[in-house]
């Protein structure tokens, strides 16, 4: 990268003027929260829509699991569609469809359609991340030089930050206008996304064969090979790094498949026991999780200026230990100073799991496979989410009591124990990854 920088003559990447500025990344941004939104926003929705359809805990994972099914589907269905029809055509088509899926849900009649509308929800925001990671691969190629690390990292910290607010928001539409409005707000978040893309976004250029010059022509191609080779003499010749391993990827695919798997699980079990056992609203119950959701959020800028990936992942592991051994002892009568602190300390991990295994992932893999590479530790993530809710199913049955709970509990405690010996024991984590690239 250093050495493209210098041959080209662009600008140092730390900076995000130019090709990769506000009208560039402004939609890119927008569409990028809506598939993090939607699979927590939900969360703090629940109760209310199992009252309203007669279904309790065991019905309304399905409502979890259909948009994490999609997703897990969507993601590399609509990348390939970004490649060959063009991502900025991919990009509309997924903001339309998340129109159409809010009006189904906020219109429903049957939970079925729900379901269907969550399904729709899944495939039409999986189209956001994708295209935009190919749009910036094509501001790459066209400007000569690789899109800014804070770039890409904004697009990390929205759709963190997105998934950490959700229950907030959720819990705040439910008792303001009634679940229905958890479907209903993607409409206006997509119209808006549109307004800002269709303006603002490149046009997709030529498919392939259309000129010397269209997109992925001769020019292009070379230029690509150009990258991909500095690239790689760059991280060879970097000792921060760490060396790219399959075994260490597959490692990382693991640790962060387990911390999901205990973070989710706490995420809507948590929220429901609130309101089923304890009592609260779902408003009230936004607010508790609340602390969860600015943990996260700090967190992970916190994270990002680390300079080792051991010392905050060991310690995202034994947070995620002691937030189970807070709940394995809660009940309706636990006072909510104990209740916030159970928030904060699934927070943490989330956010110092999110940077720091993302970091793993684009030290450990080739740089010409670093996209496939984020895709299949995203794919991990949504596996995880699926297995979450499959988790809350078994310990919860019909209602969310104090017994599902420590049941619940018990599980992630377990589960948080061996993510933290599989990652004190990681020698790939050992080595430090620069933070400047």
């Amino acid at each position: 990268m250093k050495a493209l920088t210098r041959r080209s003559g662009a600008a140092p990447a730390e900076d995000t003027g130019g090709a990769f500025g506000p009208r560039l990344m402004t939609p890119l941004l927008l569409g990028a929260v809506l598939n993090p939104l939607n699979s927590t926003m939900i969360a703090t929705g629940l109760v209310a829509i199992g009252h309203d359809f007669g279904t309790g805990p065991s019905g309304t994972a399905w409502l979890l699991s259909s948009l994490y099914l999609a997703s897990a589907a969507g993601q590399p269905v609509m990348g390939r569609l970004a490649d060959s029809l063009g991502p900025r055509r991919v990009f509309l088509a997924g903001l339309l469809l998340v129109c159409a899926a809010g009006l189904l849900g906020a219109l429903a009649p049957a939970f079925g359609q729900l379901i269907a509308a969550r399904v729709l929800l899944g495939l039409g925001t999986s189209a956001a991340y994708p295209a935009a990671m190919a749009m910036l691969r094509a501001e790459s190629l066209r400007t000569g030089r690789p899109a800014p690390r804070p770039v890409m990292g904004r697009l990390s910290l929205a759709a963190l930050g997105s998934a950490a607010l959700g229950p907030t928001l959720g819990g705040l539409l439910t008792a303001t206008t009634g679940w229905r409005g958890i479907f209903a707000v993607n409409v206006p978040l997509a119209v808006l996304a549109l307004a800002a893309a269709l303006p603002w976004l490149p046009r997709d250029r030529r498919r392939p064969g259309d000129g010397r010059n269209g997109r992925n022509g001769p020019v292009q191609q070379r230029q690509e090979q150009t990258h991909v080779r500095e690239h790689v003499q760059e991280q060879q010749q970097d000792p921060a790094d760490l060396a790219p391993s399959r075994a260490a990827l597959l490692r990382t695919y693991l640790r962060h498949g387990l911390a999901y798997l205990s973070i989710y699980a706490a995420l809507y079990g948590y929220s429901q026991w609130l309101e089923e056992a304890h009592g609260y609203t779902s408003f009230e119950t936004g607010l508790v999780m609340l602390p969860m959701s600015l943990a996260a959020a700090v967190c992970s800028l916190l994270g990002a200026r680390t300079k080792g990936l051991r010392a905050p992942l060991t310690t995202a592991a034994a947070l995620l230990a002691a937030g189970s051994g807070v709940l394995v002892t809660a009940t309706g009568g636990t006072p909510l100073a104990a209740l916030l602190v159970a928030a904060a300390l699934f927070g943490i991990p989330q956010g110092l799991f999110s940077t720091g295994n993302q970091a793993a992932v684009y030290a450990q893999a080739r740089p010409d496979r670093i996209g496939s590479a984020a895709g299949l530790q995203r794919t991990a993530q949504y596996a995880s989410a699926m297995a979450a809710t499959g988790l809350l199913a078994l310990c919860f049955g019909q209602r969310a009591g104090d017994a599902g709970l420590h049941r619940l509990a018990a599980v992630t405690g377990l589960l948080s124990l061996l993510l933290l010996a599989l990652t004190a024991t990681d020698r790939a984590l050992r080595a430090p990854t620069s933070t400047t690239r």
